[in-house]
């Protein structure tokens, strides 16, 4: 069960924030070379086709294979290391504070915890809430990802030290501001659309039908 039910066994606090973890470590590990290719494709001045000369990369399969030519079969988990960072960091953060926040609509205010709005909302500053706390990784993980050969950055500590020193502290929170207006109705929608169709299942499917959550 995802978010506080007063007549259900919820999970604890911590362990929200596990199921979280675990849940955005996997993730990651299967859609990274979607992510590289997709910040290769949003990077590239130049347009997508194969008419245009100065272009790169012309479509998904093209770049696929020139990548490979290129980098190597490991280039598309470019940047995994904080990727990983950022997706067992968001993961933990936004659902221990969707837990925590709906737990607290339902004991200060009269609104139902179960309601998809209160879902929309406390959804939205979840994940806002952990937007900011993964933010300076998120950068990181989009520098690794975007750059090709010869590279940039060594490691992970390099890049932190380079880019602190040659950016100052504020650069690992660029574009944070959009990205916040971004993710507040995306994050919302997620979890409220989650519970409209958790309760849409309960009314199609028989309870003695169910086997599980």
């Amino acid at each position: 069960m995802v978010g506080y039910d007063p007549e259900a066994k919820c999970v604890s606090t911590a362990e929200a924030a596990a199921a979280g973890s675990a849940s955005g470590l996997v993730t990651r590990v299967i859609v990274s070379p979607l992510d590289v290719i997709k910040i290769r494709f949003q990077l590239q001045i130049e347009q997508l086709s194969s008419r245009n000369p100065g272009a790169k990369y012309h479509g998904i399969l093209q770049a696929v294979q020139r990548i490979l030519q290129e980098e190597g079969l490991v280039a598309f988990w470019k940047g995994h290391v904080p990727a990983q960072f950022l997706s067992v960091g968001y993961g933990a953060v936004q659902f221990m504070a969707f837990e925590s926040l709906t737990k607290l609509v339902h004991n200060v205010t009269s609104y139902n915890a179960r309601d998809s709005f209160v879902h929309f909302v406390c959804g939205g500053l979840a994940a806002c809430t952990a937007t900011v706390a993964v933010q300076p990784v998120d950068t990181l993980r989009t520098r690794f990802a975007a750059q090709g050969e010869p590279k940039v950055y060594c490691n992970l500590r390099h890049a932190v030290v380079t880019m602190y020193q040659t950016e100052g502290p504020r650069t690992f929170y660029r574009g944070l501001t959009p990205t916040i207006i971004a993710i507040f109705p995306y994050a919302g929608l997620q979890f409220s659309f989650y519970n409209i169709l958790q309760q849409f299942s309960e009314w199609v499917i028989p309870a003695e039908g169910k086997k599980g959550g």
